[in-house]
């Protein structure tokens, strides 16, 4: 039991491990159902009439990247940071262009490793793990950033990370 209190207790291992990042993990694969949903209807038939077949692609990975965002900040805001009432107190738009802002390494990231695995997998395999590499990272700054605390409520919540 001392092991996995030790382990718990490490900044990123611990935040990892700790309840909220199951919440986020739940919005995040609603999100990926999301995405992989709007990323199907716009390649198979929404943007059907566009012969590139990149281009086509990536007009359906920036409509699905939007709307699988607005579904994640959402639930995120509702749900998995529900208790952070205090970051509420932001203008929702200031609060979802954080999230955003805090997403966009992810978004980059899905749009790269999505074109690069496309070579090699089935397209929807491609985003779906593409998604994958993104997601650690973005629940760590967005806990930090666009759903953080002050420090001194931080240190006292144990769940917060």
């Amino acid at each position: 039991m001392r092991i996995i209190e030790r382990v718990l207790e490490r900044p990123v291992i611990g935040a990892i491990l700790r309840h909220r990042f199951i919440k986020y993990g739940s919005v995040g694969f609603s999100g990926t159902l999301v995405n992989l949903g709007v990323l199907f209807v716009a390649q198979e038939f929404l943007f059907s009439w566009v012969d590139a077949p990149a281009t086509r692609l990536n007009l359906s990975l920036a409509l699905a990247i939007f709307c699988a965002t607005l579904n994640n900040f959402t639930w995120n805001r509702l749900w998995t940071w529900g208790d952070r009432r205090e970051s509420w107190e932001k203008n929702l738009f200031v609060q979802f262009g954080q999230y955003f802002i805090t997403s966009w390494f992810s978004i980059v990231m899905q749009f790269v490793f999505t074109n690069i695995l496309v070579r090699f997998f089935y397209y929807l395999i491609a985003n779906l793990i593409s998604i994958g590499l993104a997601g650690v990272f973005n629940y760590l700054i967005n806990n930090i950033w666009a759903f953080g605390t002050s420090r001194s409520v931080s240190r006292d919540n144990k769940d917060c990370l």
